[in-house]
């Protein structure tokens, strides 16, 4: 699977052997966070490959009470505390799913929102996926970009540091973060948790 990746590498930039490790999830989960931006969501399965920069986040913490953890561990949730470096994927308003990223030590709840990519491999994929032609409609949302990178809820609790779903390392890209509120909740929507790239037309909202 490796090796496929390797071959299109001049589509998303990143080379291989640069897969985020564990410790990069390991820590605080607002750093990481901020630090996702501008690196590689790729997933892999049996339609193709698909990817796309990370362009928006958002920082769920284990007493912040608009975080699934907040009252404690139950089915829906068990992925979200731990170990580390592991996919979070859960289905939300009866219509969609949402994928994060699982951070902090295993038995703490906190995990990171991708809230949006910007398209970057496997795009005609994408856009089948998504019955959609416009490129910032394909991933611009956490809904829009599970079903545009083909995440399944299968996925949950699935090791990010593997060869089907990982994040990328990029080269450093220094780019302008924007630190918000974050977007659709009802409780801790004052908390500045949610990071994009300021100018990226694939954030989904600013």
């Amino acid at each position: 699977m490796k090796k496929k990746f390797a071959e299109e590498i001049k589509i998303i930039s990143a080379p291989i052997d640069r897969v985020l490790p564990v410790s990069f999830y390991d820590r605080d989960t607002r750093i990481v966070a901020s630090e996702l931006l501008g690196h590689i969501l790729v997933n892999s399965n049996s339609e193709g490959m698909t990817s796309g920069i990370i362009v928006e986040t958002e920082a769920y913490l284990q007493n912040d009470p608009a975080c699934h953890a907040a009252r404690g561990m139950t089915k829906r949730n068990r992925a979200m505390f731990g170990p580390p470096g592991c996919a979070y994927i859960y289905f939300i308003y009866g219509m969609y799913y949402c994928f994060n990223v699982v951070t902090r030590e295993q038995g703490v709840g906190e995990a990171v929102l991708i809230r949006a990519l910007e398209p970057i491999g496997g795009i005609e994929l994408m856009k089948k996926r998504r019955g959609r032609d416009k490129l910032t409609e394909l991933c611009r949302g956490p809904g829009r970009l599970v079903q545009a990178m083909g995440i399944d809820k299968n996925q949950n609790g699935q090791d990010l540091t593997g060869n089907e779903l990982f994040v990328c390392a990029a080269d450093e890209g220094g780019h302008n973060i924007v630190n918000t509120t974050r977007v659709g909740i009802s409780e801790g929507k004052e908390l500045p948790l949610r990071f994009y790239i300021a100018g990226n037309p694939n954030v989904s909202k600013r």
